[in-house]
């Protein structure tokens, strides 16, 4: 059995051999400077370290050691390092923890106390590491992008996957941002169109006198500048998904043509005379109340009927119980990697300031912030300041738990999962419970 790796970092040569002796368990690695700290981590990637602050040049003091720590953190922020320190150094070591050490242990050392504190952050290390595998595996799932515990998505997923068999047409109602086009792209995914194309158009961005071409394509010589025949996208699709997004700024008088195209599965190219039959999947988006639209007279009520087969509703961010945050591990993690950048942790009021939050712009603001700060972030931890939003408020509203018992259980129990990025000790600590206990709350919620 392979052992696992823990660096020691310490430059009194007795204890070097005192602490290899207790724990040769482990494929023990040895450094005593900053320099040599730093060749180990490269080359070995210990999942554990532990670590003197007085290091030489400065054995007495505190500055070597913490500044190899930041530059550990910033090297190998999932190595967990456990401070070894003096009664008289318990301030650095406090300092050292605020940075981001994992756990800090004083001399002189109780080695079966240590012993299971680094136990512990091996099995913290593990737990981690395989959370983000299982991340990566349910990224290669047709609705690998809908990241949620949120009872509200899970269900919105449950109805994609019963919907995307069937040949129903999907109106996509939802907030601008909130991910309509990812669960289109989800109901073609689980579809038996899967292997065909999947072709998207948004109707607001391309104007009203070239959207008809757009959608159903010209003969030659319909109009000027019309050199060839141009299929359209609607016949493009032709065996998969038409996906229309901001259907509500269609024009009135093109929304007749797409009427008898969703009735009929017809079209007829701009400039030509025959009839194109096309098999296509219809699923459509808003933003807008398309009722309120109907009413006014600037929607056709009966496309209206034609395309809410099955309405699907997204809410937006900001009423997604603790998602604000796991979003915000989920998207660090993925610039973290794409842009080849350290995995900094969030400060703790970075934290407090993505889940105060209001996101107005919903996931696509979340994705672009936090790829800013995993980007701009140069200091131990991604802080308010990177993400550019303001220190959250310092009290919250009063909850009455008479009324809200159970909501108010939930809320504070995903909120505590997704700080601690879906790690069951972590959150179980933050709420100062058992794990068991959590597990049996997580169960009676219905939360995986």
């Amino acid at each position: 059995m392979v052992k696992q790796k823990l660096l020691v970092i310490e430059d009194d040569a007795g204890l070097q051999k005192q602490l290899r002796w207790r724990f040769d368990d482990y494929d023990v690695l040895i450094a005593g400077d900053r320099e040599a700290a730093l060749a180990q981590l490269r080359r070995h990637q210990p999942a554990v370290a532990t670590m003197d602050l007085g290091l030489p040049p400065d054995a007495d003091g505190a500055s070597e050691g913490l500044a190899l720590l930041r530059q550990m953190l910033a090297i190998a922020p999932d190595t967990k390092v456990i401070i070894l320190s003096g009664n008289r150094e318990r301030a650095n070591a406090l300092k050292a923890v605020g940075m981001g050490a994992y756990d800090f242990h004083q001399k002189p050392l109780d080695a079966d106390l240590l012993a299971l504190v680094i136990a512990r952050a091996f099995y913290l290390h593990a737990l981690q590491q395989e959370n983000r595998r299982m991340m990566q595996t349910q990224a290669d799932t047709p609705l690998a992008g809908i990241v949620s515990r949120d009872p509200g998505v899970l269900k919105l997923c449950r109805s994609v996957e019963k919907v995307a068999p069937s040949s129903a047409t999907v109106l996509l109602l939802g907030p601008s941002g909130s991910g309509k086009e990812l669960i289109a792209r989800g109901l073609h995914a689980l579809s038996g169109r899967r292997e065909r194309r999947f072709v998207a158009i948004n109707c607001a961005a391309i104007p009203e006198h070239l959207l008809e071409s757009e959608l159903f394509g010209h003969e030659r010589g319909a109009f000027t500048g019309a050199t060839q025949r141009t299929l359209g996208k609607i016949e493009l699709a032709d065996g998969g998904t038409f996906f229309l997004d901001e259907i509500g700024d269609m024009a009135l008088a093109l929304q007749a043509k797409l009427l008898r195209f969703v009735q009929e599965r017809v079209i007829e190219r701009v400039g030509g005379r025959g009839e194109i039959g096309v098999d296509v999947r219809i699923a459509c988006a808003t933003h807008q109340h398309l009722t309120a639209l109907v009413e006014q007279g600037r929607f056709r009520e009966d496309l209206f009927y034609r395309l809410s087969e099955i309405v699907l509703l997204l809410p937006p961010l900001r009423e997604r119980a603790g998602d604000s945050a796991l979003l915000a591990h989920h998207f660090k993690h993925k610039f973290s990697a794409a842009e080849g950048r350290p995995q900094l942790p969030f400060s703790p009021e970075a934290m407090a300031a993505i889940e105060s939050h209001g996101w107005p712009g919903n996931v696509r603001e979340m994705e672009n912030c936090i790829r800013r700060a995993v980007i701009m972030a140069d200091g131990p931890q991604i802080t308010a300041a990177d993400l550019g939003l303001a220190a959250a408020p310092a009290f919250e509203d009063s909850v009455d738990l008479r009324q809200a018992r159970a909501a108010a259980e939930y809320r504070v129990m995903v909120k505590a999962l997704a700080r601690a990025d879906g790690n069951i000790v972590k959150a179980a600590q933050l709420l100062g419970i058992s794990r068991p206990t959590l597990y049996d709350l997580m169960n009676h919620h219905g939360v995986k």
